[in-house]
């Protein structure tokens, strides 16, 4: 990737135990994603990639426009924002991807979303 198309991706993830079913494998969390423009041109996201993969293998592929609804545009230095959530079977799964932008020169690149922990908080007795 260029200096010119740099978007930086970042996820915090956390569980959400009230609308989880651990007996009937039902695992609830919601993640923010921030991602920055950190290049020297102005770049839109068109759409997304998602892999979640959870304890026990089993693979959920994720694909569509934008985010939340939204094809964020991000000038130079600018951050936006969103959360969103994924529902998996196992208590603990792991999450990745990438976005695919859209730089104002028409150049189409991807910004990887690094892997990231869904997993249910450690309770100590």
């Amino acid at each position: 990737m260029s200096e010119k198309n740099k978007i930086l991706v970042e996820a915090l993830p956390h569980y959400i135990e009230e609308q989880s079913s651990p007996e009937e494998h039902r695992y609830v969390f919601a993640y923010t994603i921030t991602i920055t423009n950190t290049g020297i041109m102005a770049a839109k996201l068109i759409s997304r990639h998602w892999l979640i993969t959870d304890a026990n293998g089993k693979i959920q592929e994720v694909q569509g426009e934008g985010v939340i609804g939204k094809q964020p545009y991000l000038r130079p230095g600018e951050v936006f924002r969103y959360t969103s959530g994924a529902m998996i079977e196992t208590p603990v799964a792991v999450m990745k991807g990438k976005y695919i932008m859209l730089s104002e020169n028409g150049d189409d690149f991807h910004a990887a979303i690094p892997s990231f922990t869904l997993s249910i908080p450690r309770v100590l007795h």
